[in-house]
């Protein structure tokens, strides 16, 4: 059985049902958009828009012609409307489209036939973001829905942006895009909603029969901070029957690596034994490379077996969740009616391959394959100390924050896979297992699976040095070497005697230039130090490497691998009244303790001023402008063959003298435009009374347009001007920021951004009398200024244009266009768009009203009367 309301409907209806704008950016030019406006209409009306206006939230308006009809079942015409616009700059638009004729009978909307039909679709538009196209949306805003069946709808958004979307239910609008005054939504037995994570529709259950219209809000988030909204107006009619939808079975979501295939077959069953055919959209379907297929497997009386299947490819890598939407549809020979379900499927990287870790005494250099994906644009690497036995999740990109990994490097070329591990100059710690994971990032900066977890350990050094430790400062001072007596020698084939030679690199941590300095023999390696005098310990800092030979007659070789180490030595920062002591060094041991000796002015001795488990140390309390020099003692272990040797060493001594290198706060800066007299005053606080106790005087920095780059314009002379009167040529429009300059020549940050835009004066009179008496001839605006030019149209109360010019004078003399005819005295209407110059560029901004043309000989202004 079925009951429908077609004979309503079909007497009174009459055209818009339902409709929706989505833009696409030009890849080219970040201002220039192109339109799609979709509308479905009832194809039985006498109504039938060939082009509708556009409101471009810039103040402009225009036409957008229709470029497809398609006509539709259930008295459906299918409108397609394009156009392109280039708005005038950065910011945030909303476009309105309507036409007058909602259809009639619209059981939510209280006498719909006279409330004029409107969609609308914000966009944000910032070079800053990078590209922003809205969604688009792939399931068409028109629906059939059952009274007492649960009905499910859900307009497939897809992102190409790869943005994340949310969706929520709105009201839908009329004129201008203002929501509909006494609009509700439809009743429903139990609840209406939309999920707001699916966009899932759910009318459980539609009450009584009759045409629906509700609006979606689509949201378009990128960082966390909204970027776009599209209100699609859609329409639903109820019917009453005895037919019930089929059902898709539960659905699950997919994690997959991009390079393998994913088959997925879904049944849809139907309660009345119906034929049931499926359907599939969503983003995997639009790719031009490798597009997902949805095809049916089997079916017969009731069911319905089909097969989403995509091969996917490195392309398809993005940080969202691509979103299918599957629609089952009975074969019901009246009403056909539908049940809707989603899954999500994540496309993630591919892992890096075969990474592989060479330890060397002080470093570890890791390797791995090159990725085979080509829009991969860096590598990032992540370390800890000891194995984890990491296996990442199938859908787990990336490295998870709580696995104690830190991210220590990244590779900024596809090509690049190698990284030499030292700890950034500092040195690895010998006896530490140090484990690595690497992670390919994409285009738009998703990661990948991380590779499998790889580990090493530094290779200890033969002999292993223990000690570098500066002894004497002196031009001609000291160095003291020292290593572990070789255990577990095998003498068999090294016997001795045996022989050390000591390599030195002057002025050099690493030793990239190694020269021998000594050598010496010895036959039972007892002896374990050296040093190395006259050295210049002033001069900072050496290296040295210690090679052991078997020096036995016809049978000399070096024994086992060396390693080089350096003297310590100490780099200072100076700061305002404090000097920062950091301990540097190239050395295989670890320091777990660090004493701090300082010789100030007049002194000659070193004295301990404190004691740090770090190596860097902050000496405050200073005088600026006055020399403190220091030396550090490092307490420290190195663990050789599983036994742990003490190590202790004297640093190089370095000097250092406090200045004020700390910039003051900025200021807090406020900026007004004085119209009339075509000025800005900026006004701003001093920071001397707040933050700051040195501050001597401000830069004004300055740019034209917003987010332009800001342009140093003048500088105060003392910290109690502050106040500032800047005469901008040619616009008052414009951005300022302020900063604070101390009596050291610390610049602050800029303040806050402060904007202004040109003052809005372009006024027009509404009477004027061109009778030739000298006054009020001319129709011309008051007083105005940053207009560039007008695109200004006067017509007659027939619509028929009397005078169009770009001039912002105007300078209508009262004759018609062409002619040397004064125009007939009247009401006249105008049109005219303002092409202003704005803080963003150039705006326009469109006026319209009446004139009144006065032309008897003794006319004047009623208001000089």
């Amino acid at each position: 059985m079925f009951t429908g309301f077609f004979t309503v409907s079909g007497m009174y209806a009459t055209h818009n049902r339902a409709g929706e704008i989505t833009l696409t950016q030009h890849t080219n030019d970040p201002f220039t958009y192109d339109i799609l406006i979709q509308t479905f209409t009832y194809s039985k009306s006498a109504a039938d828009r060939n082009e509708l206006e556009v409101q471009w939230g810039d103040q402009s308006v225009s036409i957008a012609p229709r470029t497809q009809k398609l006509s539709l079942p259930n008295f459906y015409f299918w409108n397609q409307y394009k156009t392109s616009h280039t708005f005038p700059g950065p910011g945030t638009y909303t476009i309105v489209v309507q036409d007058p004729n909602r259809n009639f009978g619209v059981l939510n909307i209280p006498n719909s036939v006279n409330v004029i039909f409107s969609v609308k679709t914000t966009i944000a538009i910032n070079t800053g973001i990078g590209h922003n196209s809205t969604p688009v949306l792939l399931n068409p805003p028109i629906d059939r829905a059952a009274i007492g069946q649960v009905f499910v709808h859900n307009p497939a958004a897809y992102d190409p942006d790869g943005d994340s979307i949310s969706y929520k239910l709105t009201v839908c609008t009329e004129e201008n895009g203002e929501p509909i005054e006494d609009y509700t939504l439809p009743l429903a037995s139990d609840s209406l909603y939309i999920d707001e994570i699916t966009g899932d529709l759910v009318w459980n259950t539609p009450v009584d029969t009759g045409i629906y219209n509700i609006a979606i809000e689509i949201e378009e988030w990128r960082f966390g901070v909204k970027i776009g909204s599209i209100a699609r107006d859609m329409q639903i009619d109820v019917y009453n029957t005895d037919n019930r939808p089929p059902e898709i079975m539960p659905l699950r979501d997919f994690c997959v690596e991009a390079g393998n295939l994913l088959e997925y077959d879904i049944l849809a069953t139907d309660p009345d034994s119906n034929g049931v055919n499926q359907f599939a959209t969503g983003g995997p379907f639009l790719f031009e490379e490798s597009p997902a297929t949805f095809d049916t497997l089997f079916t017969g009386r009731g069911f319905n077996v089909s097969r989403f299947s995509w091969q996917t490819t490195c392309t398809h890598v993005r940080s969202q969740p691509y979103n299918v939407i599957v629609k089952a549809e009975d074969d019901h020979p009246i009403l056909q009616l539908v049940d809707i379900s989603n899954f999500h499927v994540k496309v993630i990287g591919p892992a890096p391959e075969n990474p592989r870790t060479t330890a060397t005494a002080n470093s570890i250099l890791l390797e791995w394959d090159e990725s085979v994906c080509q829009n991969v644009t860096s590598y990032e690497i992540y370390r800890r100390e000891g194995r984890l036995g990491y296996v990442p999740d199938t859908c787990a990109n990336g490295i998870p924050s709580d696995l104690d990994y830190e991210l220590v490097s990244i590779i900024d070329r596809r090509d690049s896979t190698r990284f030499p591990d030292d700890n950034d100059g500092e040195g690895l710690i010998q006896g530490i297992e140090y484990c690595y994971m690497v992670v390919a990032v994409f285009e738009d900066g998703t990661p990948g699976f991380p590779s499998e977890e790889v580990c090493g350990v530094l290779t200890p050094g033969n002999p292993a040095v223990l000690q570098a430790s500066v002894t004497d400062l002196d031009t001609q001072g000291s160095i003291l070497l020292s290593w572990a007596r070789p255990r577990d020698l095998d003498t068999i084939p090294a016997p001795g005697p045996y022989e050390y030679i000591i390599y030195r690199s002057d002025l050099d941590p690493m030793g990239n230039n190694l020269q021998e300095i000594d050598r010496f023999t010895t036959t039972d390696l007892d002896d374990t130090t050296f040093v190395d005098s006259p050295v210049n310990t002033i001069a900072f800092p050496y290296s040295y490497k210690v090679e052991l030979y078997n020096d036995e007659p016809g049978n000399r070789f070096l024994i086992g691998r060396q390693e080089v180490v350096s003297s310590t030595w100490l780099e200072i920062d100076e700061t305002d009244n404090a000097n920062i002591v950091r301990v540097r060094k190239n050395t295989p041991w670890v320091n777990y303790e660090y004493i701090i000796y300082r010789k100030g002015p007049g002194s000659q001795d070193y004295d301990s001023i404190g004691i740090s488990d770090a190596s860097s140390y902050v000496d405050d309390g200073l005088k600026n402008g006055v020399a403190y020099c220091y030396r550090v003692k490092t307490n420290g272990w190195r663990s050789v063959n599983d036994i742990q040797y003490t190590s202790i060493n004297l640093t190089h001594f370095a000097c250092g003298t406090p200045l004020d290198t700390i910039p003051p706060c900025p200021p807090d800066l406020t900026v007004e435009s004085f119209c009339d007299s075509s000025y800005n005053q900026l006004t701003w606080t001093n920071p001397n009374h707040s933050c700051a106790d040195d501050v001597v005087k401000y830069y004004i920095y300055y740019t034209q347009v917003m987010d332009g780059e800001m342009v140093l314009i003048d500088s105060t002379l003392s910290p109690d001007d502050t106040t500032y009167m800047h005469f901008p040529p040619g616009s008052l429009a414009g951005c300022y920021a302020v900063t604070a300059v101390d009596s050291f020549n610390n610049e602050s940050n800029f303040s806050v951004v402060s904007c202004v835009d040109n003052c809005i004066d372009y006024m027009l009179p509404n009477v004027f009398t061109p009778n030739g008496d000298g006054r009020n001839d001319i129709f011309r605006p008051s007083n105005y200024a940053f207009v560039e030019k007008v695109d200004m149209k006067i017509y007659n109360r027939w619509g028929v244009l009397m005078y169009q010019t770009e001039d912002p004078d105007i300078n209508w003399d009262g004759k018609r266009m062409n002619t040397d005819q004064i125009v007939p005295p009247g009401v006249y209407y105008y049109v005219c768009d303002v092409f202003e110059n704005r803080l963003t560029g150039l705006e326009v901004r469109s006026l319209s009203g009446f004139v009144y043309v006065f032309t008897e000989p003794d006319a004047v202004n009623p208001v000089e009367k």
